[in-house]
């Protein structure tokens, strides 16, 4: 890639995490990359274009990793559990990144209406073939639809990620977290999952069980973000 441009994303990916993406300037991520504002234009069209970029550059990377440490892995349920910890690993590693991915890149209204993000879809399809490849071989639930639960799966560690990098109180460990997630896949995918618990006595009146919040990818948790990451009140963001 050209040096340039690669300082100028990682320019951004400081600013935009210490600014927030509606009070950022090109000028300051030009200052920051050390380059003249002109410069930037010579790679992107314009902030958003920036933006949209980093994403994908960024996301092709970890793309790769991810690959490259699952296909050591033989089993489905292995890759999944491994593929748990990478994602929330990678957000206590790379808060900068994380935060730009989780938080910022929801306030680009171009990204949310007209980008498509293939590179979101690709990562989505790792989990999809991981998934596919447990019910293959017996060892998920032969029922399972695996183009839903992957957005299911991604829902959760999406939202945990974005409560953790838009936090400015102590963070809850993110290793303990995704033992938690993969506890709750373990149970509801394997087929040989534990047993269920026992039938509450028909003497008991049995509560209907309270409705899951709807899981979604970039576009859709749009709207929660609005609400639930008060660090872009803390960047100037109107409320």
């Amino acid at each position: 890639m050209n040096d340039k441009r690669e300082r100028i994303l990682d320019a951004a990916v400081q600013v935009f995490a210490l600014r927030g993406f509606f009070q950022s300037r090109v000028s300051d991520i030009a200052k920051e990359a050390g380059v003249a504002d002109g410069t930037i234009y010579l790679y992107f069209k314009n902030k958003d274009d920036l933006l949209i970029s980093l994403f994908e550059d960024r996301m092709e990377g970890i793309i790769a990793t991810f690959r490259g440490e699952l296909d050591q892995i033989a089993t489905p349920e292995g890759r999944l559990h491994r593929f748990i910890e990478m994602h929330l690993a990678l957000v206590e590693e790379k808060p900068q990144l994380a935060e730009v991915l989780t938080v910022e890149l929801r306030q680009s209204s171009k990204f949310m209406r007209e980008y498509r993000a293939p590179k979101f879809a690709e990562y989505l399809g790792m989990l999809v073939e991981i998934l596919e490849m447990g019910k293959e071989r017996g060892v998920f639930r032969a029922d399972l639809e695996a183009r839903i639960l992957c957005r299911v799966l991604f829902g959760a560690l999406d939202e945990v990620s974005l409560v953790w990098s838009s936090s400015r109180r102590e963070k809850y460990d993110l290793g303990e977290a995704a033992r938690e997630i993969w506890n709750l896949c373990a149970r509801g995918l394997l087929s040989s999952a534990p047993a269920a618990a026992e039938p509450v006595p028909a003497s008991v009146p049995e509560r209907a069980p309270a409705a899951a919040p709807a899981s979604s990818g970039p576009r859709n948790l749009a709207r929660k973000a609005k609400s639930s990451v008060s660090v872009v009140k803390a960047k100037g963001q109107p409320a």
